[in-house]
Parts: C-alpha cells; structure tokens; sequence
C-alpha cells in the first residue's frame, strides 16, 4: 500500500506518522504544504514556515522517510483567503479552516498527487468508518479536540482515501507517545488561530486587505458614543477581546455596516443578541439528505457545545433551524454542522437570522 503523510510540523501529524509505520507500512512519503501568507506579508512579522519545516525535516529524518513541499499559496489565496476576505466585507464572520480542509488539504493536494497514494494520512482528531462501501465521519474519542466540524465538508470520494490515526486517542495520550519515542517536536505548543496565517494576527491580514475606516461604538442600552473603532470588519458578534474600552468586559452585541458602527453592552446575553431560529443555505451532506430530521443536534461553531434542534426542509438548499436554547453568538456566515450521535453528517453556512 502506497501512503502519503501530511506534516504540518507540529506533534499531531508526526505521532500520526510514527501510527502508520507503527502498523508495518513502508511505502511512504511525506508532504508539507505551504499555504503561509508571510510571503506577502513579511513586514508584519517572522516567517513561520521555516521552523515548521525544520521541525518537518527532523521528523522524517528520524524515520526515514522521504519528504516533499508543495506550494499551494496562489491556490489558497484564490479558493480560501479570497472567500475570507469578501465575508468580512459583508460583516460575516468566516469559517475559513472548513474550506482549508475541503479544498485545498483535501481538494488541491488531492489532485496534485493524482491517484498516486492508496492513502492519505494526516493528524486530525476524528474518525472514519465504512459501512456498506460509504463513508462515515464520526467525532473523535477526544470530544474536546475534535475536528469534525472543520471536516464537515467533505466529500465521499476524499473520505475513501482519508485515515486519521489519532481519532482514538485523547491529546494526553498523542503526547505521551511523542514524548516515549522522543519526537523532535514532542515539547511543541499546538498551533491556534487560522490555518493560512501562522504568526499574523489576524487584525493585521484584515487591515492589510480591507484597510482602515473610523466609525463610532456605541452603548447599546444609552446610545451613548464611548469610543471610536477601525472598521466593522474587525468584529464579530458575541466577540469580547480587542474592545479597548475602560470598565470593561465589553461584548459586541450589534453590526451596522451602512454606519459603520458597533454596538457594545456590558450583557453578553443582550436580548436582542440571544437568538434560537435562524436560516442556513449552501447544504452539504457527507451521505446525502438524511430521510428524517429526528435527534438532531447543532454546533454552530467549534468546540465541545451542541445544541438540540428542530429542522424544517424548506427547500432542498434551505433549512429553517431553531435551536432548544438561545445562543448570542450566532452570526451571518458561520456554519451550522449536524450532527447525530457521534456522527457528523454535514454542515451549511447560517444567512439569516430569524428570532
């Protein structure tokens, strides 16, 4: 069996590596992809990539295994970043690690290695199981790092090449091991933030594409003026850091984009942010429709936190949903991923919210 890794640097995907030849395999080669924007954006800050590399190097030279770059910037730029950009243009907030996965990890890399490879490996924490020659996504034994919800959007033909190793394993677990067989990254922090940004910050890449432009904050409850912000493209709704206002927590609660203003409140749970029904569009299932909408559950962002729900098929691209609870953070543009038991059945971008 031919397999390909996808190494990013970190412990994650060089444990899963060392699973693979674990199991006997020896027909492997590893890939790095680099999507980093740094290139571009070298005057913000370091560039990261070249210690991933490193890190990348050193991994495969203890097992040795072969190693590849791939270079898929103008690729994410054109299928990802680009998307990103027109969202927080349009005052939504943007989900861009889904399509990460979706069209580039699982899209692009894909049709680079044309058919090469039996298998693709990569250090995801999720599963995959087969029943009657179809696939199914699955949460992973470690709920809390799961990332089904980043993966909701692929398709049955990437999934027939997918493994994920350490969808068993909790995280605790994936460091022991690192660190038992003395992994050159075994005391590496785990990566946050956005995929394509590495060590910029995020207000950084935004202001680099869509610039600056003052507009007021405003006390939700008074109306009362207490501060002037850069853009309304630098929030989201439910967001807490970066106000930089005295007497804080503040939460943003409200966007008016033809105004350009943001409204805050001391209460996160404002009344007229909780919200429970909402529309979404753009539906993908991983196995088609399901024949019913019983026992749903709803995460409308990643993390532990899912919600009980009700659906109603308005269209076959258009499902009203209304949530068991209020949450205040639902925004036009994040994805709502579907769930059933441990299963994750697909996922559709929110447009409107409704009550």
């Amino acid at each position: 069996m031919k397999i390909a890794v996808l190494l990013s640097g970190g412990v994650d995907s060089s444990v899963a590596l060392y699973k693979v030849i674990n199991k006997g395999y020896t027909n492997i080669k590893c890939y790095y992809l680099k999507i980093w924007l740094e290139d571009e954006l070298s005057y913000i800050g370091n560039c990261p990539w070249q210690e991933d590399l490193n890190y990348v190097e050193a991994v495969c030279n203890k097992f040795n295994v072969p190693y590849e770059i791939i270079n898929f910037q103008k690729e994410y730029y054109n299928k990802v970043v680009s998307y990103t950009i027109e969202e927080l243009k349009n005052g939504n907030t943007p989900s861009p690690d889904i399509f990460c996965n979706q069209r580039i990890k699982f899209g692009a890399f894909f049709e680079k290695i044309n058919e090469q490879y039996d298998l693709v490996v990569t250090g995801h924490y999720a599963r995959i199981q087969i029943k009657e020659k179809k696939f199914f996504l699955k949460q992973a034994k470690d709920k809390i790092k799961d990332q089904s919800y980043f993966l909701s959007h692929l398709s049955q033909e990437q999934m027939s090449k997918l493994c994920f190793p350490l969808g068993t394993l909790f995280k605790s677990e994936v460091r022991q091991i690192a660190k038992s067989i003395n992994l050159p990254n075994k005391d590496r922090k785990d990566s946050q933030g956005i995929c394509f940004l590495g060590k910029i910050k995020y207000n950084e890449f935004i202001k680099y594409h869509l610039g600056e432009k003052k507009g007021n904050i405003v006390e939700k409850e008074t109306g009362k003026i207490i501060g002037i912000h850069n853009g309304y493209w630098f929030f989201t709704v439910g967001q807490r850091r970066g106000i930089k206002l005295s007497n804080g927590p503040w939460f943003v609660i409200e966007k008016d984009l033809k105004k350009n203003i943001i409204y805050i409140s001391h209460n996160e749970n404002y009344l007229k942010q909780a919200k429970r029904k909402f529309l979404v569009h753009e539906i993908h299932w991983i196995n088609g429709m399901p024949s019913d909408f019983e026992n749903f559950k709803i995460k409308i962002r990643h993390g532990e936190k899912k919600y009980s729900c009700k659906l109603r098929l308005i269209t076959n691209n258009l499902i009203e949903i209304c949530l068991n609870k209020k949450d205040h953070g639902i925004s036009p543009g994040q994805f709502a991923i579907f769930y059933k038991n441990t299963e994750c059945l697909g996922g559709a971008k929110i447009f409107k919210i409704i009550e």
